[in-house]
């Protein structure tokens, strides 16, 4: 097995990185990759800041953009892909048309590569923003719901870009024989999730450890459900290598709980005694904003199941941020 990961030095991509990493220390009979080809724009800077990615002998880092096919591996041989390049953290400062492109062309590009290569594995890592906004009537979003963004709205040019590059794997399965599976990731938390954008645990995480309060924009009634970066590398290397051609699976936790519980859980495991400020009013009977996926079929087809719990997500989250102090410059 030779797989070449892009958006290896992005959320997933480090969760991926240290999850075969603690698995060679373990010398694990699992299927572990003979070599981890991590395509990146910026290399060396990755490195300077995660040195612990150096010099491991299975892996291997190559400067390349998804967007440039002249630049990709084109001449090396791989068995699988796994891509889950898309600047989803940084992702204000793209314009809504920059976003879809970078999706869809970024998704052909690496389709094309993995035909011309002879892979014969392929994962999307896709999104749950494919569904649209969550009926009042679904608790938890399955695979076949077919609701959809608005597609006459460009601020829905993540989830429309999302779906169009889950038809192109769709399309190269049935052309080329290309084994594609999709992952419709939701909401995650872990050691290595940035904590000076718009996640909300990041930022609950950050306020309890450097600031005065714990600050909720919102009104903290929306519901939304956490998986930990370990239960979410694993998952995707399940779906890798064993995600049925074709099918798409949605990687979360089904366990809801309201941002502003978060707020105050965060604030109970890292901060005890802070306060927890909600600035937004509480609307009326306006429909409450939920985002929860059914993990049913993961569960069924492929045995995942979430094995760490949130409390124990944001304890972990809280001592890895503490222990870079570079990170006090978010107070």
């Amino acid at each position: 097995m030779k797989l070449l990961l892009t958006g290896g030095t992005g959320f997933f991509g480090k969760a991926i990185l240290r999850h075969l990493m603690g698995q060679y220390n373990l010398k694990s009979s699992g299927d572990l990759p003979e070599q981890v080809v991590v395509l990146s724009r910026s290399p060396d800077a990755f490195l300077l800041l995660y040195p612990e990615f150096k010099n491991l002998g299975w892996l291997r880092f190559q400067r390349g953009d998804v967007e440039d096919p002249t630049s990709l591996p084109n001449n090396e041989k791989f068995t699988h892909v796994l891509h889950a390049a898309a600047d989803s953290t940084n992702a204000s400062k793209l314009t809504n048309l920059r976003r879809y492109d970078q999706i869809v062309s970024g998704t052909r590009n690496l389709l094309n590569l993995a035909v011309s290569c002879g892979a014969k594995r392929f994962l999307l890592t896709s999104s749950g923003a494919v569904y649209g906004v969550q009926p009042p009537h679904l608790d938890l979003i399955p695979e076949d719901w077919q609701g959809i963004p608005d597609p006459l709205n460009p601020a829905n040019a993540y989830g429309i870009g999302k779906r169009v590059a889950e038809h192109l794997c769709a399309s190269y399965t049935q052309k080329y024989g290309l084994q594609t599976a999709i992952a419709r990731g939701f909401a995650f938390v872990g050691p290595d999730l940035p904590l000076d954008v718009h996640f909300a645990i990041g930022n609950f995480i950050r306020d309890a450890l450097w600031r005065d309060e714990i600050t909720v924009a919102g009104n903290g009634t929306p519901l939304r459900s956490y998986l930990d970066q370990q239960d979410l590398a694993h998952w995707l290397l399940k779906l890798l290598n064993n995600g049925h051609p074709g099918q798409a699976y949605n990687v979360g936790s089904d366990q809801a709980i309201s941002i502003a519980q978060l707020a105050h859980l965060v604030r109970d495991i890292v901060a005890p005694g802070k306060t927890v400020r909600i600035l937004g009013a509480r609307e009326g009977n306006g429909a409450r904003s939920v985002y929860i996926p059914s993990i049913q079929k993961a569960g069924d087809d492929l045995g995942l199941v979430v094995s760490v719990c949130l409390e124990d997500a944001i304890r972990e989250t809280a001592i890895a941020a503490g222990a870079r102090p570079s990170l006090g410059k978010f107070a």
